[in-house]
């Protein structure tokens, strides 16, 4: 298994490099999309289907990140072995199917359910756009590549919540689930007509336990591997404490839930500006110095909005500012992470992208639950739960790099 691996050039049938970064951008926010489009409508949901506790509607974003955690352990092998592009089209159809069955959900329960399946298709996209970048480039280019996705998959946040305020104002949330069958078709025509095979025949590897088990024996014990992935999930669970409660937070704390929409506009802007800086300036300065220090000043931000809520000083004003600071720390920091991450695992990219994703998600969803859950009707909890998954990134990302971080080059350690 190679540190590293060349560039591979994609076939001469394949887009060009814009559209190639804007389709696997496409892919990834079929599952922003099936998040943040439907936040308007939670609401709606809690009154149609009689919910007495409102949080009990964060099961229906949480359910559809657990799903997709889990369908990342199953679609990494597959497409290591029978390549890229048919794993991905099968779950686009899935994907699709469980979209129009969501929308005709008769109760809370079976929406939960759906969901879980709906993120268990929708996984597919996230771990083969992942796989295809590792399969044509590598290091800091790799890096830059997945900024730039990263910053057209955040635009979709941006616009999703008035998407879907718009969608309600013409259809009932069934419509909105409706909406999520819609892009996955557009999706899988683009893929089905211009994303050709990336995998190399030569790197395509068996189904066999000894090398699913070989392939996750190094995933799990590569400290680069293991331990940035698992800082990874720890940013990746603050942010989903955020989606997930914040209309909460703007309904029961500022009384302006027509505000949610832009102030989110807002925090999605900022983290696209700095994913967009990031893939400017990764391979000038390198991921890790980009990262590194991106991270000391979330810690450094989420504390100072700690404390500010705690003293009783909270505004609409103050959360907008510091949660728009915070999210921009997010790219810079979680964007290289899943880089490093990946850049030991050169042969095994299908399988190391859909485990670290398995980890990064789960994990995540796990973390950003048990942050959401402490809500009592105070935002003190948000940004002090994403202070302390700071402080444990930084000690985890503290042990990999040996003390030696800020380094300015992508070389490996010594």
């Amino acid at each position: 298994m190679s540190i590293q691996s060349p560039v591979i050039e994609l076939p001469r049938r394949a887009p060009s490099y814009k559209e190639f970064v804007a389709l696997m951008a496409a892919m990834q926010a079929l599952n922003a999309a099936a998040i943040d489009t439907m936040l308007p409508a939670l609401p709606l949901i809690g009154r149609d289907f009689a919910v007495s506790d409102p949080s009990q509607l964060q099961w229906i974003i949480t359910s559809f990140i657990m799903g997709t955690g889990f369908g990342q352990l199953l679609y990494g092998p597959l497409s290591d072995r029978f390549g890229r592009r048919p794993i991905l089209l099968t779950a686009l159809c899935l994907y699709v199917l469980v979209s129009v069955l969501t929308s005709l959900a008769p109760d809370l329960k079976s929406l939960i359910a759906l969901r879980v399946l709906q993120g268990f298709s929708a996984a597919a996209t996230s771990v083969v756009s992942r796989s295809v970048v590792r399969d044509c480039y590598s290091g800091a280019a790799m890096a830059r590549v997945l900024s730039m996705i990263f910053f057209v998959f955040l635009m979709v946040p941006i616009i999703a919540p008035s998407f879907g305020q718009l969608l309600l104002l013409v259809v009932s949330w069934r419509g909105v689930f409706g909406s999520m069958a819609v892009l996955g078709v557009a999706v899988g025509i683009w893929a089905a007509l211009r994303l050709p095979e990336t995998l190399d025949p030569a790197n395509r590897r068996p189904l066999a336990a000894a090398h699913l088990m070989q392939a996750a024996r190094f995933v799990l014990t590569e400290p680069t591997s293991i331990l940035y992935t698992i800082s990874m999930s720890l940013m990746f669970g603050s942010l989903i404490a955020y989606v997930s409660t914040v209309p909460q937070i703007f309904g029961e704390v500022f009384h302006a839930p027509k505000l949610l929409g832009p102030v989110f506009a807002a925090c999605a802007g900022a983290m696209g500006i700095a994913t967009f800086v990031n893939a400017r300036l990764v391979e000038r300065l390198g991921m890790y110095a980009i990262s590194h220090s991106a991270l000391v000043a979330f810690i450094l931000v989420t504390c100072i909005h700690a404390a500010i809520a705690w003293s009783g000083n909270e505004s609409l004003l103050t959360f907008a500012i510091l949660q728009s600071i915070t999210m921009a720390c997010f790219p810079l920091a979680a964007s290289n992470f899943g880089a490093i991450a990946m850049l030991p695992m050169g042969s095994i990219a299908g399988s190391a992208a859909s485990l670290q994703g398995v980890i990064s998600v789960i994990g995540g969803a796990a973390v950003g639950s048990l942050i959401g859950h402490q809500w009592s009707g105070s935002v003190f909890f948000l940004p002090a739960g994403s202070a302390i998954c700071g402080v444990v990134a930084f000690a985890l990302v503290l042990i990999a790099e040996r003390a030696q971080l800020f380094r300015r080059h992508d070389s490996a350690p010594k």
